[in-house]
């Protein structure tokens, strides 16, 4: 028989967490269903050498407890893997939140009873759950790529996935390494494995953007004045566009004065990291701003490889500032200085597949000890699309998603009653904090779980003309911007196959916070509210 709940959450990470914590405080009953032994998610997975936030610690961290805030000691500016993840299992023990968490438990499908007006949610073991609300806090970027090439199965020496990186660490003091894509993981862990390889070989497809992280430890100080400031630190990351803390300069690059301008880039690079594209207010709006910011990057690029022919090829051409996420390293373009490091350009030498001893592109053989794969993900829906999702009449969540994700306000797609998304697509998501939006969005849900519960009302769905409105605005406020110039995971392009559509909003946090404000101010508009008399003629 199903354990009946009221809420069944669909992932142990950041925003499964603050689900649990936030709905059990009104009194509900819920079960977290999480595939690992451990909280997490996506910071359980991704251990590997160099895995480090690019949002500041003080930032990418929970709001909802004043005492968990001052508790907390943050040793970076930015956090690395392990510290992230000892404090998101801090929080789990020191708010008893594992006694709700089914851990190995692997999710396979969900069905919703149309005239119980519940779901039924089924595991790999055959336990299930019956659930009023559903909620997916699955993440973005939990389902890295299966990348393959032919003969791998033949080669002597170890492969390993960034995202799927042993617990135990690996070893790579003496060891010939091949680290295959520059994307974030990439350019994160090409310093730390070049400094005990004895040699390391990027293979690199296309340049990419990187900002140094301008990481350092947080002093007493800084900790000090942070907590003696948090709720001020707090508004003002929620009222920014990338909740991130800080406002664009309100001119365009372009009306800027060059010197004054110079000062502004220098000032960023040395110290925003990732909001870097948001110095001015149009980088990613205007093409003309944008290649004003794109040129200052590439000279700074210029300026830290000595070899003229590497330079030439990690210097990123051909696509808009920001269009792809950028990375956020830590010496990344330095490391090509060493004598033990160098690259491969595989848009030019293409690796054709294994050899038992190592790689073999178009150009050379090359022998190796390891071989890491850093290749990405299936963003955005690759986990919300992995277990089969059926709602009303036996339609399918990805047969209803087969062109695309289409929802209202990117939180729940018509046809599927009571089934909710945190941070998915159709969500500001990954241009911005994603943990701010997941909090956001957490308290939107648990003030409707209550007032569902309060008023009798057995069935919230999303109306298709809702959603069909929030998908043609999340379009046209990417079309403002330059993000569709560029094939990237924002679009689609990341996986061959997959519908190419802007997943994420691109308004803001801010824009999109007051939006589902105004949406719970007008009753919920866009979603239908039944009550028990009404959910049986529904649909």
């Amino acid at each position: 028989m199903p354990q009946t709940v009221d809420i069944v959450i669909i992932g142990a990470g950041f925003a499964g967490l603050r689900a649990l914590y936030s709905f059990r405080e009104q009194g509900f009953s819920v079960a977290v269903l999480e595939r690992d032994d451990e909280v997490g998610g996506v910071w359980n997975f991704n251990r590997y050498p160099g895995a480090r936030c690019d949002v500041e610690s003080f930032d990418y961290s929970y709001r909802f407890s004043s005492e968990l805030e001052q508790e907390w000691r943050w040793s970076e500016r930015y956090a690395t893997q392990p510290e992230i993840l000892e404090y998101i299992r801090h929080v789990a023990d020191r708010f008893d939140l594992r006694r709700n968490i089914e851990f190995n438990t692997t999710v396979t499908g969900a069905s919703y009873d149309e005239a119980n007006a519940r779901w039924t949610v089924s595991a790999e073991d055959g336990r299930s759950w019956s659930a009023q609300f559903v909620v997916l806090a699955m993440g973005q970027l939990s389902t890295p790529k299966n990348t393959t090439y032919p003969g791998q199965e033949d080669f002597r020496g170890q492969i390993y996935y960034s995202a799927r990186f042993p617990r135990e660490g690996v070893d790579f003091e003496g060891k010939r390494v091949a680290i295959i894509g520059t994307g974030s993981s990439g350019v994160q862990m090409t310093p730390v494995v070049a400094a005990k390889a004895r040699q390391l070989t990027v293979f690199q497809r296309t340049a990419n953007y990187s900002i140094p992280a301008a990481n350092a430890p947080v002093s007493d100080e800084e900790d000090a004045y942070v907590k003696a400031h948090y709720a001020e630190r707090r508004d003002q990351a929620r009222n920014s566009p990338s909740g991130l803390g800080f406002k664009p300069d309100p001119r365009s690059a372009t009306e800027v004065p060059e010197e004054e301008r110079e000062v502004a880039f220098e000032k960023a690079w040395n110290r925003l990291g990732f909001g870097f594209a948001l110095v001015f207010k149009d980088i990613l709006l205007n093409e003309a701003s944008n290649a004003i910011a794109s040129d200052f990057i590439r000279r700074k690029i210029a300026e830290q490889v000595d070899d003229p022919w590497t330079r030439d090829k990690l210097t990123p051409r051909g696509f808009p500032f920001g269009t792809r996420r950028p990375s956020v390293d830590g010496g990344y373009f330095r490391t090509f200085n060493r004598d033990n490091v160098r690259l491969v350009d595989i848009s030019e030498t293409p690796i054709e597949g294994f050899t038992p001893t190592g790689l073999k592109t178009s150009a050379e053989e090359c022998e190796f000890d390891i071989v890491i794969y850093a290749t990405g993900f299936d963003a955005f829906t690759g986990s919300l699309l992995k277990p089969e999702i059926t709602g009303r009449a036996g339609q399918t969540l990805k047969q209803k998603w087969a062109d695309g994700p289409i929802s209202q306000l990117g939180l729940a797609t018509a046809g599927f009653p009571n089934l909710f998304i945190i941070v998915g697509p159709g969500s500001p998501s990954l241009l911005a904090n994603v943990l701010l939006s997941s909090e956001d969005q957490v308290d939107w849900l648990t003030d409707l779980f209550v007032k569902a519960r309060d008023e009798g009302i057995s069935e919230v769905e999303a109306t298709a003309e809702a959603e069909r409105a929030w998908g043609e605005y999340v379009n046209e406020r990417a079309k403002e911007t330059l993000y569709m110039q560029t094939p990237s995971f924002y679009n689609g392009a990341e996986i061959p196959g997959k519908p190419r559509v802007f997943m994420p909003y691109s308004g803001g946090v801010r824009h999109y916070r007051l939006l589902m404000e105004r949406c719970a101010g007008e009753g919920y508009s866009g979603f239908e509210l039944r009550k028990e008399r009404q959910k049986a003629s529904a649909g």
